[in-house]
């Protein structure tokens, strides 16, 4: 017999049906049945035949036909949505799908599989997790650690040991001792209390990477969860069924507690769920959709499944893939800026760099030179502008190299790699998890628990921190080249880069969004580390707040892309006041691809679409600028940086990249005074 999971005014519904044969107008009214009589006043309908609705599926929320058969249009234990005429969607009322949901429609169930050793996950392969691009398996070394760790808690359950967390209260409640009887309750009950987070849910690939991330800790073997229960965790995450994951409730010690109880009050089949296939729905309707059951908590397992930095790291993980993808394209864009205001490229002459050799300072004058030397690349742009009277560039033009350097450093690959030294500590925290982050760990060589306070956030919350100040410069100078192009005075361009100003605005209140955020950023950047609040009766009287470190890292980061996007457009509606002059072929390769998604800029229209759409080329990975702008860059490396040579930062910055005199002077103004 089939059965339907139906969705009518926030509540979930099982609607078996008797006949394929019944239609979709039939699944309506039954659901609008059952729910009427789970009310009291039945729902405020004096009958079904009442109720005007129409009916879509929860994934994908495509509309169904109610005259279609059941059998027709439906799978079996399909998630649908009741969507009765005239409601008005309350504040708290959670919508069968999140937000972008026309990006978790093509969601394609993965076939390759990362495997998991505790040790060797990457931030890079932590975000593919996320993406729904892998599932999950663990390595035969990492099934024997759990094993091993498991059999010390069985060991003192057995034996009736008095251990925090295992047969005693939390917090304050850690002298109260729990009967065996009741430990498995007690792990329940755990879950339940400390899922108290407030606020929207994560998104699905964030709660991907927090679900992938803890199976991670847990592959470790210092947790004491059974490798059943893991294994069923795993099943959960390669099904793609992910709880409501509040943002909003964590200090970052004792770990991040309300988050990760929300993950795993979902796994016990409490709560809301989603999934590709459901949208959300009941976690335990969710589960059952996908031939899974609700986990059984055993003693010890709802700590191992709460306790730990996950939602700071995994979320600092998105934070850094991003600041790399956005500080590279920062580059590109300034150079493209710099074209158009006419600027030189002498302030990238290597000797400069080499005076003051930080590796980050000489890689980003590098990529300026990549983009603009007119012996590689002829510009025509550069060429009309050689013997011009002017005499240096504004700092937002000609310091780009030195204030990004606190956002550079060179790592022994010889491949730069976009974060502050300091913030590379956070780096190999992300990459390798090697910090166990649970209250009670297990020793099973020692066949001892220790308590101890690894489940501290304090210093990837500052790493996110610094991060934060570090990529919000990117934000802050590129809202300066955008007035500088905004500005006639400064640009020698029309005003607002339109014609017929007065009767077009042109880039005006796009300049004004990039200020509204490069402000919005200042506050953003307060570091949240330095606070800490006393909680749980005094027993955790120092916490990182690196949740919402990491949380406000990735608003910083969002904006800052969509300042950049507005630089972008900014920078490339300036070239159509200079057509028929062309630039350099790398930057030309640039514009036309923004070009392929936003049209030139001839008189005003709805501008915010433009804007999005240039963000996207800045966050797609597969067509992006850098993308376009790195085949030229490398292969400039390549000519100017021999192969026999080793990079070193000091070899890298002192003239593995000298250029000749010619083209040290061949674009540019008169000397500098």
């Amino acid at each position: 017999m089939p059965r339907y999971t139906v969705h009518v005014r926030g509540e979930w519904l099982a609607v078996p049906c008797l006949s394929n044969t019944n239609t979709i107008a039939w699944l309506g009214k039954e659901a609008v049945r059952r729910y009427m009589k789970n009310k009291p006043d039945n729902g405020g309908f004096t009958s079904v035949e009442e109720v005007k609705f129409y009916i879509r599926r929860c994934k994908g929320l495509g509309l169904l036909d109610l005259d279609d058969t059941v059998g027709d249009a439906l799978e079996d234990n399909e998630f649908v949505e009741v969507v009765i005429e005239g409601d008005i969607m309350s504040p708290d009322f959670i919508p069968s799908q999140p937000e972008g949901v026309h990006l978790y429609s093509k969601y394609r169930e993965p076939e390759q599989y990362i495997s998991l050793d505790g040790n060797s996950l990457t931030t890079e392969d932590l975000v593919s997790l996320g993406k729904g691009l892998y599932k999950i398996k663990l390595t035969a070394e990492a099934e024997a650690k759990v094993k091993q760790s498991r059999e010390v808690i069985e060991r003192i359950v057995k034996e009736q040991t008095v251990v925090y967390g295992i047969t005693t209260g939390f917090g304050k409640f850690a002298r109260t001792v729990i009967p065996n009887s009741k430990l498995m309750e007690l792990q329940v009950n755990l879950v339940r209390s400390h899922s108290a987070g407030v606020g929207k849910p994560l998104t699905p690939e964030r709660s991907r990477m927090l679900l992938a991330l803890r199976i991670n800790v847990l592959a470790k073997g210092y947790s004491g969860i059974s490798l059943e229960t893991l294994k069923q965790v795993i099943e959960v995450f390669n099904a793609s069924c992910l709880p409501y994951i509040p943002e909003k409730g964590t200090v970052g010690a004792s770990g991040d507690l309300a988050p990760l109880s929300h993950l795993a009050l979902g796994l016990i089949g409490e709560g809301k769920m989603w999934s590709p296939k459901s949208g959300w729905a009941d976690a335990k309707y969710v589960l059952e959709a996908h031939g899974l059951k609700p986990i059984t908590l055993k003693p010890k397992e709802g700590l191992a499944l709460i306790n730990g930095t996950q939602m700071i790291t995994s979320l600092g993980c998105e934070a850094v893939e991003r600041a790399v993808a956005i500080a590279r394209q920062a580059d590109i864009i300034a150079a493209l800026t710099l074209e158009v205001l006419k600027g030189t490229t002498r302030a990238f002459d290597t000797d400069i760099h080499a005076v003051r050799p930080h590796p980050g300072q000489a890689e980003v004058a590098f990529r300026f030179r990549s983009l603009l030397d007119s012996d590689h690349h002829p510009s025509e742009i550069a060429e009309s502008h050689r013997f011009c009277d002017r005499v240096q560039d504004a700092y937002t033009m000609r310091c780009c190299p030195q204030v990004k350097t606190g956002f550079y450093f060179l790592s022994q690959k010889q491949t730069v790699k976009f974060l502050p030294q300091k913030y590379y500590i956070f780096h190999v925290f992300c990459s390798c998890v090697c910090l166990n982050s649970s209250l009670k760990m297990v020793f099973a060589e020692r066949a001892e628990t220790i308590s101890g306070g690894n489940f501290h956030g304090e210093y990837p919350a500052k790493a996110l921190d610094y991060l934060a100040i570090g990529v919000h410069e990117l934000a802050a100078i590129s809202e300066r080249r955008i007035e500088r192009l905004c500005n006639p005075s400064l640009s020698e361009l029309p005003a607002f880069l339109v014609t017929e100003g007065g009767l077009n605005s042109g880039f005006m209140i796009a300049h004004c969004t990039a200020a509204a955020l490069v402000s919005e950023n200042k506050a953003l950047c307060h570091p949240s580390s330095v606070d800490s609040l006393s909680t749980s009766a005094a027993t955790e009287d120092h916490v990182s707040m690196g949740g919402w470190a990491a949380r406000k890292a990735l608003r910083v980061i969002e904006h800052v892309e969509q300042v950049l996007a507005i630089e972008l457009l900014a920078a490339c509606q300036g070239i159509e006041f200079l057509r028929p002059l062309r630039t350099t072929t790398p930057l030309e390769k640039v514009y036309d691809l923004v070009r392929s998604v936003v049209r030139p800029w001839m008189k005003d229209r709805f501008m915010a679409p433009d804007i999005e759409a240039a963000h996207r080329l800045l966050v797609e990975q597969k067509v992006s600028v850098w993308e376009v702008a790195k085949p030229y860059i490398e292969k400039y490396r390549r000519e100017h940086i021999p192969e026999s040579r080793p990079i070193s930062p000091t070899a890298f910055s002192l003239g593995s990249m000298r250029m000749s005199a010619d083209v040290r002077h061949d674009h540019g103004h008169q000397d500098d005074l």
